[in-house]
C-alpha cells in the first residue's frame, strides 16, 4: 500500500496499517463508520483519509462530461450510429440509431414505418465507413406476414439510394441473405423469441439489429385494459430484456409501435387531434428514443400534398425536431432544407 506517498498524519498511517489494509483501493470500499470502527480513528481524521486515497487514486486529470463527449477516439462505442440510410435523416438524429437502448418508431398506418425499418435492415450490413455495422438483422414479425416482395425492390434499388457507397461494395452484399425472420403470435412466443433464438444469432455475430413490427400487437390480443397488472410485467420483462440484448451486443434494437388518436382541447371551440403511442407509460419507460413518423392529408398541407413527417418526441442526446421525408421506389428519402439547422 502506497500510504507512505500521502499528505497524512503520520498517526492516521500508522492506525491504517495496524487495520491491515492491503490497498487504498481497499480502503474506498468501507464506510466512513466502518473505518472508524477498524482503525480507531475519529470522524474527522476518517473522512481526511478517504479525501486523501480518492484524489490519489484519481489523479490529477478530471474529466467533464463534455470532455467525454469529445474524446471520440477514447470512447468510440458512445459516438457510433447506425445510419439510416439517408443523410438528412442521419443529420436529424445525429448519425442515425445509437447502438444501445430501444428505439421506438411510433405511427399511423401508411406512414412509412416499415419501409424505414426495411431500409435499415440494409443499412445495417454496409461497412461501418458507411454507416453500417457489416452484420444482418433480425425482424421478428408479430401481425402480417413479412414484405419479401418490398424488401426485394429496396434490394434492386440499393444503388440509386446509397449513392455515397461504391457500386462495387453494394454489389457484393448478398442483402437477402442476412435478414433473419421470424413470425410471433403472442406474448410469451415473442418472449421467448428475444429471450432465446434472437441472442444466438446475435452472439455469433451474424447480426446487430432487431426490428420487431410491431410491439403492440401481440399485447392488444391478449390484455383487456390499458391498466392490466399482467400487461405491465410481460411489457417490463420485455423491455428488460431489449435492453440486456442492446446493451450486452452494442446492437440496435427498433420496436414499431401503432399509435391511438385521441381529440384534445387546445382552445374553445377547437379540438386538435392528438396521436399516442399505444401500450402506454409502462411501454414508453423502457425506451431510450421515441420518434414519430406521421402522414398528413392534402387538406392538411398548403400546397394539397400527401406530407409525411418524423419527429424525435424524446432522447437523451436530441432535442425534440422533426423533418419531412418521402417514401419512393428505393426507399425512404429526407427532404432537404426541412429539419432543424
Amino acid at each position: 500500500m502506497d500510504l507512505d506517498q500521502l499528505d497524512l498524519n503520520p498517526r492516521i498511517t500508522a492506525a491504517v496499517k495496524k487495520a491491515k489494509l492491503k490497498s487504498l483501493k481497499e480502503v474506498l470500499h468501507f464506510s466512513g463508520p466502518d473505518l472508524q470502527r477498524l482503525t480507531g480513528l475519529s470522524g474527522p481524521d476518517v473522512q481526511h483519509l478517504l479525501r486523501m486515497v480518492s484524489s490519489h487514486l484519481r489523479g490529477s486529470s478530471i474529466f467533464t462530461a463534455l470532455d467525454l463527449r469529445l474524446q471520440k477516439e477514447r470512447f468510440p462505442e458512445q459516438h457510433q450510429r447506425l445510419s439510416l440510410g439517408c443523410p438528412v435523416l442521419d443529420g436529424l438524429l445525429r448519425g442515425g440509431l445509437p447502438l444501445g437502448g430501444i428505439t421506438e418508431l411510433a405511427g399511423r398506418s401508411s406512414a412509412g414505418k416499415t419501409q424505414l425499418a426495411l431500409q435499415l435492415c440494409l443499412a445495417v450490413q454496409l461497412p461501418r465507413q458507411h454507416g453500417g455495422l457489416e452484420a444482418g438483422a433480425v425482424y421478428v414479425c408479430t401481425e402480417d406476414a413479412f414484405p419479401n416482395r418490398r424488401l426485394q425492390q429496396l434490394i434492386a434499388q440499393q444503388q440509386c439510394l446509397r449513392t455515397d457507397a461504391p457500386v462495387d461494395t453494394i454489389r457484393r452484399i448478398k442483402f437477402g441473405d442476412h435478414i433473419f425472420i421470424e413470425h410471433v403470435a403472442d406474448v410469451d412466443a415473442l418472449l421467448e423469441c428475444v429471450s432465446k433464438k434472437v441472442p444466438m444469432l446475435l452472439s455469433r455475430g451474424m447480426a446487430r439489429l432487431l426490428v420487431i413490427d410491431s410491439v403492440a400487437a401481440p399485447f392488444r390480443c391478449e390484455f383487456d385494459g390499458p391498466a392490466s397488472a399482467c400487461r405491465a410485467r410481460a411489457l417490463q420483462a420485455l423491455g428488460a430484456a431489449l435492453r440486456r440484448l442492446s446493451w450486452a451486443f452494442q446492437s440496435p434494437v427498433l420496436c414499431i409501435n401503432q399509435v391511438t388518436e385521441a381529440m384534445q382541447d387546445t382552445a374553445p371551440g377547437a379540438p386538435e387531434e392528438r396521436l399516442a403511442p399505444a401500450l402506454g407509460i409502462t411501454w414508453s419507460n423502457q425506451l431510450l428514443m421515441r420518434l414519430m413518423a406521421d402522414r398528413h392529408r392534402p387538406e392538411e398541407d398548403p400546397l394539397g400534398r400527401h406530407t409525411r413527417t418524423l419527429r424525435v418526441v424524446f432522447a437523451p442526446h436530441l432535442p425534440p425536431s422533426s423533418c419531412s421525408y418521402t417514401v419512393n421506389a428505393e426507399g425512404v428519402r429526407g427532404t432537404p432544407g426541412t429539419q432543424p439547422c
